[in-house]
């Protein structure tokens, strides 16, 4: 019985995320493309997933590091396009759902880093585990830092969308209070 109460829970919220994406403007999907396309420059320059002159990678890339660099790419640029407000708002204080989900999207980026770079070329996996321990413990638990990245990116995503849509933000602060108590006055 619980399984299938966390299953509905879990449509309903990817019901409600696709909802908010339909109600998106331009501004939000322009800001979304923007920071897709930056992240996936610094990260794939980074991890030399773009080849480039800065960057040298001993190990070569395999198959699933481009999917996954990209794929995180797009949910990290509509996650940032998901804390853009309304034109004419003003700022609204973070509730501590969306600084979970800020946390969640943040640890799913530097995952992602660690999940596509080079195993030996990663300082921190180097200096804690030297040459050999790199190769032969990170190397390994790349691809489980890969599926992290996407779940944590993906369950913020989803979580701020739903959230958009679930339980809309007022326009500013003295509306949504008189919004309120003419609500309660009724």
């Amino acid at each position: 019985m619980g399984r299938g109460r966390s299953v509905g829970a879990m449509r309903q919220r990817g019901a409600l995320a696709l909802r908010a994406l339909r109600a998106w403007g331009p501004r939000q999907l322009l800001v979304a493309a923007a920071v897709a396309a930056a992240f996936a420059v610094l990260v794939g320059v980074a991890t030399v997933l773009i080849p480039n002159p800065w960057f040298a990678r001993e190990i070569e890339t395999v198959w699933w590091n481009y999917p996954v660099w990209i794929l995180t790419a797009i949910g990290v640029g509509l996650l940032t396009a998901t804390y853009m407000r309304p034109a004419g708002t003003g700022a609204v204080d973070e509730t501590p759902a969306e600084r979970k989900s800020t946390r969640m999207g943040l640890a799913g980026g530097v995952l992602t880093w660690f999940a596509v770079g080079c195993p030996v070329c990663n300082k921190i996996a180097l200096i804690a585990l030297g040459y050999s321990g790199a190769i032969t413990w990170f190397a390994p638990l790349q691809p489980v830092l890969a599926v992290a990245a996407l779940i944590l990116t993906g369950v913020a995503l989803v979580w701020r969308l739903s959230g958009q849509v679930a339980c809309p933000m007022p326009t500013n602060r003295r509306a949504g209070a008189r919004g309120a108590a003419a609500e309660l006055a009724r």
